[in-house]
């Protein structure tokens, strides 16, 4: 029984394999070639039924995602975006949620972002139906960009910095709780240097320890590394301009704890974003600009499901593709999408203004 057991993980895993492969072929293929053999993967636009701004994007499968946005706005589809339910917690319709965290088709956690009291944390274990403020900012110079989550316990928010050191808060079930971590092992942040709370992705995890946290407006675009769950933390520059409030490194995404990608630019649609896009090897120690990055500001970026190389960046003006590992992404899209996320069973899914929500098929 033993070896049938491992018989039929390995066949699942050479299936899952194929299937992967298959779908980054789709996506990779010369555009011409893959029309005509009709396997061009592209997005697919699934009606939300909602005209507000979705930044925060969960996807647990295919078939199941969860949006987040302005209005206090939280919708949930678990049919692949045939259908959507709006689960938004009674009474949020005066926040702006900018992310949120699924772990499966019933339990969520949602961050609204704000000054003071309106940076809010909330979460469902009933797909919805009810939800638990867990926690509510009372000091007036946070402001909540972002969170994670290493497991279905641990996880980490963060706001912009407080008393020139960005603050953490810390989570050890699930969100129902939270703290306010320690700052000792912060390190002190640069003049107007602070998160974007564009995507949910200026705070990402991966593994159960690591986690990075992203930044702009300061003279240098930083991306910090905590290998404690947030306890301490390492600076390091990256090649995408900053110094000024609008630019800096808008979202990152870590395919395990050594490689990286991170995008952003300047998110005002009247200036450039050159050096959008790097990457690192070493955990966010150093990076590497993009030899060719993507060719305007993006604000969102995914790997795709059991790929080394390849993934998606997203913005207000387009999707684009890198099959090498960051160094250089073309564009796929035009489509206006503020964040992306991908799932093991080969699902990407993207949102963004006037209610867009897709999902990447073939």
């Amino acid at each position: 029984m033993r070896g049938l057991g491992k018989s039929r993980r390995t066949s699942r895993a050479v299936t899952v394999g194929l299937c992967a492969a298959a779908f980054a072929a789709a996506l990779t293929a010369a555009p011409a070639q893959a029309h005509e053999a009709g396997k061009a993967a592209h997005w697919v636009l699934k009606d939300s039924g909602s005209d507000v701004r979705f930044r925060g994007l969960s996807a647990v499968s295919r078939d199941t995602a969860w949006v987040a946005g302005a209005k206090g706005t939280v919708l949930r589809t678990t049919d692949g975006g045939a259908s959507w339910r709006n689960v938004s917690p009674p009474g949020a319709a005066d926040l702006e949620f900018r992310d949120i965290e699924a772990f499966d088709a019933r339990r969520a956690v949602v961050l609204a972002i704000g000054e003071g009291e309106a940076s809010r944390v909330f979460r469902t274990d009933d797909g919805g139906a009810t939800w638990t403020e867990s926690f509510r900012n009372v000091d007036a110079k946070a402001f909540y960009d972002c969170l994670t989550f290493f497991d279905r316990r641990h996880g980490l928010a963060m706001s912009d910095p407080v008393d020139g050191r960005f603050r953490i808060l810390s989570t050890s079930d699930g969100g129902r709780s939270w703290k306010v971590l320690p700052s000792d092992g912060m390190p002190a942040a640069q003049d107007g240097e602070a998160g974007f709370a564009a995507s949910g992705q200026c705070l990402v995890s991966a593994g159960s320890h690591d986690a990075w946290l992203a930044t702009g407006g300061g003279a240098h675009a930083r991306v910090l590394h905590s290998t404690d769950r947030g306890l301490t933390w390492k600076a390091a520059e990256t090649p995408i301009p900053a110094g000024d409030p609008a630019r800096g490194v808008f979202a990152l995404a870590f395919r395990d704890r050594a490689h990286g990608l991170a995008v952003g630019g300047d998110y005002r649609a009247d200036q450039v974003s050159p050096q959008a896009a790097a990457l690192t090897p070493d955990g966010g120690r150093t990076w590497t600009p993009a030899a060719q990055p993507p060719p305007a500001y993006r604000s969102g970026v995914a790997w795709l499901p059991h790929s080394r190389t390849s993934a998606l960046a997203v913005g207000p003006t387009g999707t684009d593709l890198t099959t090498d590992g960051g160094r250089t992404w073309r564009t796929l899209d035009t489509g206006s999408y503020d964040t992306v996320d991908c799932t093991p069973d080969l699902g990407c899914w993207a949102s963004g203004e006037k209610g867009r929500v897709a999902r990447l098929e073939r």
